[in-house]
């Protein structure tokens, strides 16, 4: 190859590059909210397992300004942090939004419950990115699993704003 048809390469290349990399950056943004969503669904399901082998309350706290959220778990009459992994404080990307419907307050604080005996808070977790597309993570009933549904509602009004 000559040194013309290297460079020739090279721009046509970098131009399919430029015009590809809008397009990329919603593709991340969008599964930053995914891997959140799938994140606070693993800590639900963790929560739940936990605190039924256990035998002791455990709670996902949220703290919607900072969009943090962590794990604890009652022990000699109080809420302490986990002191493992899934026990560190998790932050939620700055192009999310995060909402919380039907949690447990109890003063300024909000969170899920899990019990011992296996029920959960039935309530509902939405996370929005910039676009508009909402995934929540939801549970119907105390008594069933928590699961990641996409919101259509949240998205058509978002797009009609």
């Amino acid at each position: 190859m000559t040194l013309l048809e290297l460079i020739l390469v090279m721009m046509i290349l970098s131009t399919v590059l430029a015009m590809a990399a809008p397009s990329l950056r919603g593709f991340f943004t969008s599964r930053r909210g995914d891997d959140a969503a799938a994140q606070i669904l693993a800590l639900t399901q963790y929560a739940r397992s936990q605190a039924v082998s256990e035998g002791i309350v455990y709670r996902l706290n949220f703290d919607v300004q900072e969009r943090t959220y962590w794990l604890t778990a009652q022990k000699a009459g109080a809420y302490e942090p986990l002191e493992i992994e899934v026990g560190r404080t998790f932050t939620i990307d700055k192009d999310l939004s995060l909402e919380l419907e039907d949690e447990v307050r109890e003063d300024r604080e909000r969170f899920l419950e899990f019990s011992p005996y296996g029920t959960v808070t039935a309530a509902k977790i939405r996370l929005i990115d910039r676009k508009g597309r909402a995934l929540e993570i939801g549970c119907p009933t105390v008594t069933e699993s928590f699961s990641i549904t996409e919101c259509e509602e949240i998205y058509k009004q978002y797009v009609s704003q």
